[in-house]
Parts: C-alpha cells; structure tokens; sequence
C-alpha cells in the first residue's frame, strides 16, 4: 500500500522515497559502524557500550518509522490533492473543449491580430463565407465587405475596439458569389501586457432569415397589399421628402388624386374579384406613364396618388407640363379593360395641387387635391381640374352647410311642401312630398345643394325618417276628412334608406304610430337601386306591398334601367322625368323614349305619371299617347301645407281658371 503512493510519479512522491532510502542507508551504515567500534573496544565495556548502541538503534529506528509514517500520510494527503486537482483540470478541459465545438457549430468565429488581419477562422465561417481557409487567412475583412454600410459605421466599430471595449451589432457582409448575408456581430479585444490589444476575436450568428422576415415585415407595412404600391404611410413620406427638396431643387411639382369612376357600381355588380383585377390593371397602367422619379401610391379604395416631381421652373410651365402628363394618365387608364371575359371601359377623374414650397402641408395639399378631384367630379368625370382657392372656398361652405343640416332637424327648420299630381280632368289624386330647408342665415336652400350633402354625409337616413313621420302624420290628418280621405303622398325614399336591414320594421313602425293608412302611402324610388343588392331590395318591397303600401320608380330611363328588374318589382307608377318631357317637340329620340316608357307601362300595366308638364301641347300630347296622371308647374307649383290645405277646403280641383284659358 505504501509502494502505491511512493511510486506515484510526482516529484514529491520521489523526494519521499528518496528520504527514507537515505535514511535507511544512514541507519545501516551506523550499525555497521558501531559494529566495527564494538570490536575495537575490551570486553568489559562492550556491554555498557552495546546497551548504548541498542538505544541509539531503537531512537533511530522509531525516527526513521515516525518519518516513513509521516511521509506516507503526506504523500497520501498530497495525492489526493492531486488527483482531485487533476479531475477538475480534466473537467475544465472537457467543458471547454465541448463549448468550443458547440461555438464552432453554432457560430462563425474569426481571429485577427491587432491590425484586423485574419489569423484564425472556423468552419462555420468558411461555411457562410464560402471562402477557403487559405483564401481568409492573412486577409481583412474588407473580403467581405458587402458595401452596404456608410465608412462611418467600421470608423465607429474601430474606434470602440481598439479602447479595449466590446463592441456588437448588425453587419451585413457579401459572400464569395455575391450574394449578402447578415450577422449579429460581437467583437472581443484580447489585451496584452502592454494593455493595448493585441488580438480581436468576433464571434457572430447568421441572422439573415431574421433580417429578411423584417424586411418583408416593414414591406408589407407600407405597401399595399393587392397592388404592391406604396400604401399612403410611405406616399406621405416621399411627399414630405419631394417637398423638403424644394430648398434644394427649386420649382414645382404636383400631387395627383385620381379614382375611377362608377368603380362602387362596378364592385357590386360584378363582384369583388372583378374589382381588384381592375384596380391591378390599373396600378400597370399608371406605373407605366409615370417617370422613375415618381410616386405612384394607393392612397385607399379606388384613390390612387401620384406625386410628380419637377414638373416646372415657373408657374406656367408647371401647369402646362402636369396637364399634359395627367392627360396621358388618363388617357391610359381609360383604354378597354379585359376583366375575366368581359371587356370593360372605365374612365377617371383628377384633382391635382401644385407645391413649390418646404413649408407646404402634405396633408393639406391632399385635401386641396380632393377638393379638385371633387369639382372634377361634379363637373361630369373623366377629367382633370386644378385646384384654385375658391373651390376651397366652395369647399369649406359645404362643410359649414353639413354642419347646420345635422342641426336642422333638431331647430325645425325643415318643412315639407307638397305638389299636386293630377287626373286627365285635373283632379288631385296624390301629392309629392318634396323636402325644403329653410335657413336662418342663408333663407331657403334648394334640395339640389343640400339632399346630395345629406346623401354623402349620411344624414339622409334621419332625415329621410322626419320625412316619412311627416307625411304620414299629414296622411292621417286628411284621413279625419271625407273629402281628403282618399289622397295618396309620394314620399322619395333614398338608396340608402332602402339598403338598411330595418326599413321594412321603420315603415311599418311610423305606419302604426300615425294611425296613417298603408294604401295611402307611396314610395318613391329610383333606378340607384339597380346599383346595389336588388333582390334584398325587391324582398322588402314585397314585404310593404303585402302591408298595402304602393311604389313608384321615379326618374325612369335616366340612369342605369334594367328590364329585367323592372318586371320583378312591385311598383305601381312609372314616372317618365322632366327631361324627357321637356323636348317631346325638338327631339325625336325623346319622343321615342317616351313612346317606349308608356309602352312598357302598359304591357306590364303599370300606371305612367309625367312629371315637368309646364305647358298645354305637352299634357295633350302625353294625353293623347296614353298618359292619365300629370305633374308640373302648369297645375303647381310645390305648395305649403296651409296653402295646400287651404285649397283643399273647398274641393279637391285645383283653380284651373288660368289653366283652361291659357289651354284654350
């Protein structure tokens, strides 16, 4: 047992083993010299003397135990020191190099001495690279340099590394073909005795994947997603960015707003997927006809905006050169579309504001394009108008109007007048509610300004209400009077009246609170309903036809007129519009028209009112080819209810004195 911790092959096991054969050794030789010295002496002092030599040998013999012993439990004592000193290194050697190899699978490790020359890489760094050890080794960085970062960002790298502090970020490198990859660097200074850096070590992860999904992320959050184009985040953007150029690059350029026209009654009718291929097409087309320079952008809906940039050193010439491109623009989007296996022709409308500025508002040069693109509209579509201060002027008038119309309802200060529709002899059969604002600044406001406002801003459906609870009211007024008992009120009911899931439920509900009789109302609608979901619209009309009230489609042949429909819907009346009337005697494709409308009527027994009779050739001739009810200025004018109620008193005829003179 001792043997195995003597032999332990350690310098103090040798010293050990070394100290107790030198001191057996010394024992031995001093036996061997007493031995001698015994001999030499007379017999009579050998025995004093050998008792002596005995002690000595028993002193030595327990010193040489007492160390062999001591020595063995210290060698004991240092071995297990040792042994366990040998297991951790062992371990720290086992740990790092199982660290190491998962630095090398894992990361891209490079070495370089104080200068940046590469002196040692991993085979993951070769892997993304591809470059060979041979090819890496001796060189910089610069192998890799993808180009993509300013100089000033390696300035700032070096200059945080060579203070002896860690520096880490983004880098993004190119390969060997060419292509680029990402990496979250981290780079190390390894100090020398001098305390300056004598080496660098970058250990790095591969974060493309990471770099192009955010990529695609802010990709996707600002452009649009059906057309690609710049969504209207990043349109605002550049034109922040072409307005700020401005201090630098004197002149104009312009913003376009454009939609398509008629592109809601395109979406509904024939569907949504028809729709996008046509705003797809469209993107083409204007991507197409603009410079590289310029910003095509899909500001929502069917708006797109077009930024223009220098357009023009002077005024003039920046009209001239914007009028002339939003010409090719709309030019090229009015060309035939093929959409599915229909071919379709869609025209646009423009606004454009010109900017020349860096203090111009990019959100208010949008609202100065809107309200051109607006006029444009009004004006008949399919062209461009240029913003000018007064319609701005018109602009903010309109708002001011919208404003005081959702008060007007709560100041009553709406009042429903109503006009006459007559017989052949001129009795009053029914009336016509027409709606009349009376303003307390502005006087009387014509429903053309206001019921378009109310139709855009939605207040068409209160107010439409108020319409339809007055006249009902009015209905069971007359229905306390035998004389007045059968009049009929035709109340106009809006589209967007029409399409509320709970029309049906308001008429039946101001039915039974006025007490007024269902077969004494009729509603008037016209052809915009073919623009929406005609079948939900048929079923309510059925639902109120079963309840008693009646319809009329007014306005017939003006807009989009569908024969089909026409024989599915309930209605009662066709009214043929004043238009029509108007040149029964100079136009012969209107007097076919209407020859047409009493035609249909007929053949599908349906009632012919002709509203707009202003003089006795047009009642005749209308009376002659069929028509038995009249509407018109000839008969009168819309009235006041006391004015109304005031000729009612004393019979149901108008005073047709002037009438049958002036028809004489």
């Amino acid at each position: 047992m001792y043997m195995k911790y003597i032999f332990k092959p350690s310098k103090i096991h040798r010293v050990n083993f070394i100290i107790y054969i030198s001191t057996v050794s010394f024992t031995a030789a001093l036996v061997v010299l007493f031995r001698s010295f015994l001999l030499e002496l007379a017999p009579e002092r050998q025995a004093s003397v050998a008792l002596s030599l005995v002690q000595l040998s028993v002193f030595l013999a327990t010193t040489v135990a007492f160390l062999g012993w001591f020595g063995i439990k210290q060698s004991r004592k240092i071995s297990t020191e040792y042994e366990e000193n040998l297991r951790r290194l062992q371990a720290a050697e086992k740990q790092t190099n199982e660290l190491e190899m998962a630095l090398n699978a894992h990361a891209i490790v490079a070495i370089t001495d104080s200068r940046g020359v590469i002196t040692q890489v991993n085979d993951k760094f070769c892997t993304i690279s591809p470059y060979s050890r041979e090819e890496l080794i001796g060189q910089t960085h610069n192998v890799i340099n993808s180009g993509y970062h300013p100089k000033g960002f390696f300035k700032d790298l070096w200059h945080t590394i060579t203070r002896s502090e860690v520096w880490s970020g983004d880098v993004c490198n190119r390969a060997k073909d060419g292509s680029l990859y990402w990496v979250q660097s981290t780079i190390v200074p390894l100090i020398g005795k001098n305390g300056k850096p004598e080496q660098y070590i970058a250990i790095r992860a591969d974060i493309t994947s990471r770099k192009e999904a955010e990529a695609k992320t802010q990709y996707m959050a600002l452009h649009d997603a059906l057309t690609g184009l710049p969504n209207r985040r990043l349109m605002t953007d550049r034109l922040i960015s072409a307005i700020s150029s401005k201090g630098r690059h004197p002149g104009y350029g312009a913003v376009l707003l454009m939609d398509l026209d008629h592109f809601k009654e395109i979406n509904d009718m024939l569907g949504h997927g028809i729709g996008d291929d046509l705003l797809v097409q469209t993107t083409l087309r204007l991507s197409c006809n603009v410079r590289r320079t310029d910003t095509v952008a899909r500001f929502g809906g069917d708006e797109f905006v077009i930024i223009l940039d220098n357009v023009g050193s002077d005024i003039d010439s920046a009209i001239t050169n914007t009028a002339n491109m939003g010409e090719v623009i709309r030019t090229a989007v009015a060309e035939p579309y093929q959409l599915g296996s229909q071919q379709l022709t869609v025209t646009s409308s423009m606004g454009v504001v010109l900017f020349c500025r860096v203090d111009d508002d990019p959100e208010e040069l949008i609202k100065q394009a809107d309200i051109a693109l607006y006029a444009a509209k009004e004006a008949g579509r399919n062209q461009l108008f240029f913003f000018d201060p007064l319609l701005q002027a018109e602009t903010i008038e309109r708002a001011l109007l919208v404003r005081d119309l959702r008060q007007a309802l709560e100041q009553d200060e709406l009042v429903l007048f109503y006009q006459p529709i007559v017989d052949a002899q001129q009795h009053i059969r029914a009336v016509e509610a027409l709606l009349r604002w009376f303003h307390p600044k502005h006087g009387m406001v014509l429903p053309g300004k206001f019921i378009p406002l109310a139709e855009r801003n939605g207040l068409i459906v209160p107010i439409g209400k108020w319409v339809l609870e007055t006249a009902c009211a009015q209905l069971a007024e007359w229905q306390q009077d035998p004389e007045r008992e059968a009049l009929v009120i035709a109340v106009n009911i809006s589209a967007r009246q029409l399409s509320k899931t709970n029309f049906v439920d308001t008429v039946k509900s101001v039915l039974a609170q006025t007490g007024a009789r269902a077969d004494r109302l009729m509603l008037e609608i016209t052809e915009s309903i073919f623009q929406d979901n005609v079948n939900s619209t048929i079923t309510k009309m059925d639902a109120l036809r079963q309840e008693g009230v009646r319809f009329s489609l007014d306005d017939f042949g003006t807009g989009y007129s569908s024969l089909t429909y026409l024989k599915r819907l309930p209605i009662d009346h066709l009214k043929i519009d004043k238009s029509f009337v108007d040149d029964i005697f100079e136009d012969s494709s209107d007097i076919a028209i209407v020859h047409t409308i009493i035609a249909l009527a007929k053949n599908l027994e349906i009632d012919i009112i002709a509203e707009g009779v202003e003089t006795c050739e047009q009642m005749e001739w209308l009376q002659g080819n069929g028509c038995k009810f009249f509407q018109g200025y000839l008969f009168s004018h819309p009235l006041h209810p006391d004015k109304l109620n005031a000729i009612l008193e004393n019979t149901t005829l108008l005073p047709t004195k002037e009438l049958r003179s002036s028809c004489d």
